[in-house]
């Protein structure tokens, strides 16, 4: 049996070894192949012109070599798993030499290069893949016209050492080091490849695992429910971002179930059949989809209880590479089309575009049509290529601001399920996805416009649940596509989190509270408190989930208000950001050493050291300007030496308009984004951007403040007692109690598996934005007296500190300080 961490590691400094050389042949001037980079330039070209893509060439194309590099390795691995575990007769690369297969293996590449003398091991592997393409079942993994291997072949001497990768033998036991015998047929050690086998491709497409135990409790209300609503001969199901395809396989295996209990004489390979078509899978990753149809190969072979892939049936696999989001058609509400917006543009065929691996005919089948369960645990990535992103605005109305693709995923999840109407069910949905839409301003555009439309059944907070690799919070969304039904939805708020890593996280105490009470509307628990929920409630951005009673006070705070923050602001918001922070921020000293003038130079606010009601800036920020315009240079002789030798990288920042400062004119020297006028009176409010608790300090001027530390600023006119009285209120423990509930909660530690671990609330950190603290409640009454003397203690500490001490020693003492 193969271990699947050792495997990992190997096939990891291996895959490396085949990126270099694919490098090499396919990119490198000298290569002897040039036709590669023709080949590889076209379709890059193409899916530019298709606006699939604004990628460079050199970036696009090293994603391209890693999924062949992987798919090299993937070829050979379902061909060792099939060799080992006796589905061929004769192995074609290795075998354990116990059994003799490792000399039948080495005998038939010997007997190969008698007949090819003049070949090498890269057209022996070719040679390998087309015989195994041609057994029942294993074409789609050997397909020429879309397997990578065969179109970006790696060197002879790479494919040599894959061969004495798949031969090497310990040197004590003279056992087969990889071996891949297991009676069980068990291939969860694929899902693990998938997620690790590339760092760089895992980021890229957000790679994530579904545990089984989340896997079973979304098929459990979505799948069971469906089979009995719809039917086990009719129900269909979708994964539209399948991964290795544990919904798939979970799926497949309660149908061959169903039809085996429903009809016992009928035959084992028909039943696997049966279920393989009501289970449908598309991935943007194409060796995901390799893997997920693998797995299913496997599966159904077991099913039809077939032990040699020479008299297997020819299974037929529904999962294609694609792009769920813009390949396929598109299926609104019978009443409210226009909720799909930018459906018109590809609402038959979907994106005409696809990539050398993709199957377009395929995939646009699979998206072409409705199902009876929509189930998957879609990426939470930004999409940072702009054409991608700008194709997914066009198209789906949840793509808002700076968004997640949980978003457009959740919307197009509903839409994919059978659409409700008449006497006609509809299909059920079931995800777990990133919470931040909850609360994050780009959210709102799919709480506010999308979901109220749809009959959202079930929220279920998993956030402080330990589920492994999920570091990012989570919330499971159940519901069906048609309009609402219900007046409340069940939902299920966290009280607590998990209090330490539990030794099997399907047993956690937050996830076994989560499935014991929610059937019980009104029952709560240490964990989690379970409401039916005013539907109304749902439709308002942000979303407040917190049980044991969060909620409820919270709406009293509100209640019971007489303004908001936003009310008495005239500004919120992000004061500047320089986006080359490497040349213009350094410590003060660094600045004076270099004589560069002090009026173009401020101390720099940054959120981490707003603690405490004080503010200790530790570096200076360059800040050339005069009179809110950036100043000239010939005026800041210094200021100029310091920035002239990187002129050229300040130059290239890009702008908004994706241009450059030379391209527009800008002055390369300015800020890339500022608000002068956010410091045009002294007094300003500042506070951290993310933190465990509420930070807010009164800055009475001077300083410059980046990003991670916005700014309020009060009518000009305002008094410092004004100032401090909303201080007061915004410092308060009230407004911490608020925050929490309307503000992102980003987490706190993360163990060794990647599961967010929430051992006490005071870990966590949340994202204080301006968007949603302008809604927070005030006040009638400001704590001017207090607060007034909370500020000036927190003056005189930080006038204790070091740093104070040194500015005001005299220059013998600072100079005696620096040699120490």
């Amino acid at each position: 049996m193969i271990d699947a961490k050792v495997l990992l590691a190997d096939l990891t400094r291996l895959l490396k070894r085949l990126e270099d050389d694919l490098r090499e042949r396919a990119l490198s001037p000298a290569s002897d192949v040039p036709e590669l980079r023709a080949q590889l330039q076209a379709e890059w070209q193409a899916a530019r012109d298709a606006g699939r893509t604004a990628e460079t060439f050199e970036s696009w194309a090293e994603q391209v070599i890693t999924q062949a590099g992987v798919h090299w390795l993937l070829s050979c691995v379902f061909l060792r798993f099939i060799e080992d575990n006796g589905l061929v007769d004769r192995p074609w690369i290795a075998g354990t030499p116990q059994s003799g297969r490792l000399a039948l293996a080495r005998d038939r590449h010997d007997a190969y290069f008698r007949v090819h003398p003049h070949q090498n091991d890269r057209d022996y592997l070719f040679g390998c893949f087309r015989e195994a393409g041609a057994l029942p079942g294993l074409h789609t993994f050997f397909d020429g016209a879309h397997n990578p291997v065969f179109r970006l072949g790696i060197s002879g001497d790479a494919a040599m050492a894959v061969m004495q990768f798949w031969q090497e033998v310990a040197a004590d036991s003279g056992a087969l080091i990889r071996d891949f015998t297991d009676p069980s047929w068990n291939t969860r050690f694929l899902g693990d490849l998938y997620q690790d086998l590339s760092e760089a491709t895992r980021k890229r497409y957000a790679l994530l695992q579904t545990p089984e135990f989340v896997e079973e409790f979304i098929l459990d209300r979505t799948l069971t429910p469906a089979i009995h609503e719809f039917g086990y001969r009719e129900v269909r199901l979708i994964d539209p971002t399948c991964g290795s395809g544990h919904f798939l396989l979970g799926g497949f295996h309660r149908l061959v179930e169903q039809w085996s209990n429903n009809e016992p004489g009928r035959n084992r390979r028909d039943i696997a059949q049966q279920a393989l078509d009501a289970v449908a899978g598309v991935d943007l990753n194409p060796f995901a989809v390799a893997i997920a149809r693998f797995r299913l190969l496997l599966a159904a072979l077991q099913a039809s209880d077939v032990q040699r892939l020479a008299g297997a049936p020819d299974f037929r696999i529904h999962v294609a590479i694609g792009d769920s989001l813009l390949h396929g058609r598109r299926f609104g509400l019978s009443a409210t089309e226009d909720m799909f917006q930018g459906a018109e543009h590809f609402a038959e065929t979907g994106l005409a575009h696809a990539y050398a691996s993709e199957d377009l005919v395929e995939v646009q089948a699979i998206l072409g049509r409705q199902y009876h369960a929509v189930v998957g645990n879609p990426p939470y990535i930004v999409v940072k290529d702009a054409a991608l992103n700008a194709a997914y605005r066009r198209h789906y109305a949840s793509c808002h601001m700076k968004y997640s693709l949980g978003a457009p995923f959740t919307e197009r999840f509903f839409e994919l399920a059978v659409t409700g109407q008449g006497s006609q069910p509809a299909g059920f949905v079931g995800l777990i996805t990133a919470n931040s839409f909850m609360k994050r301003e780009f959210g709102a555009r799919l709480i506010e416009q999308v979901l109220p439309r749809l009959d959202l059944s079930h929220v279920v907070d998993t956030s402080g649940a330990y589920i492994p690799g999920h570091g990012t919070p989570t919330v499971i969304l159940f519901g069906r596509h048609r309009a609402p039904v219900a007046e409340g939805v069940r939902t299920v708020m966290g009280i607590k989190g998990e209090p330490s890593t539990p030794n099997d996280p399907a047993q956690g105490r937050v996830w076994s509270a989560i499935l014991a009470q929610i059937d019980r509307a009104g029952s709560e628990s240490e964990f989690v408190s379970v409401a039916d929920t005013g539907r109304a409630v749902f439709a308002k951005h942000p979303w407040s989930i917190g049980g044991g009673g969060a909620a409820d006070v919270k709406d009293s705070i509100e209640a019971t208000s007489t303004s908001t923050v936003g009310k008495l602001a005239i500004e919120m918001g992000v004061f500047g950001m320089t986006n080359a922070d490497e040349v213009m921020l350094a410590p003060g000293a660094v600045f004076a050493r270099q004589r560069v003038e002090a009026e173009f130079r401020r101390p720099l606010v940054v959120g981490d050291l707003v603690r405490d009601w004080s503010v200790t800036p530790t570096d200076d920020a360059l800040f050339p300007y005069c009179q809110e315009q950036p100043v000239a240079l010939a005026d800041a002789p210094r200021l100029a030496a310091w920035l002239w030798s990187c002129r050229t990288v300040l130059g290239n920042r890009a702008t908004f308009g994706k241009s450059t400062y030379f391209d527009e004119g800008r002055p390369w020297w300015a800020w890339h984004q500022v608000a002068i006028r956010r410091i045009s009176t002294p007094l300003t409010i500042t506070f951290a951007f993310v933190a465990t608790h509420n930070h807010f300090v009164l800055d009475r001027g001077g300083k410059v403040f980046n990003r991670t530390a916005p700014v309020i600023k009060l009518p000009a006119g305002a008094s410092e007692d004004e100032h401090l009285g909303l201080l007061g209120l915004l410092n308060s423990s009230v407004a911490c109690f608020w925050l929490k509930q309307v503000c992102q909660n980003r987490g706190s530690t993360v163990d060794q598996r990647g599961a967010r671990q929430r051992t006490a609330p005071f870990e966590d950190f949340y994202e204080i934005g301006a968007g949603l603290l302008k809604d927070l409640p005030l006040s009638h009454t400001r704590p001017v007296d207090i607060t007034t003397r909370l500020d000036r203690l927190a003056q005189e500490l930080a006038a204790c500190s070091p740093a104070a001490l040194l500015a005001t020693a005299s220059p013998e003492m600072r100079h005696s300080d620096e040699k120490t």
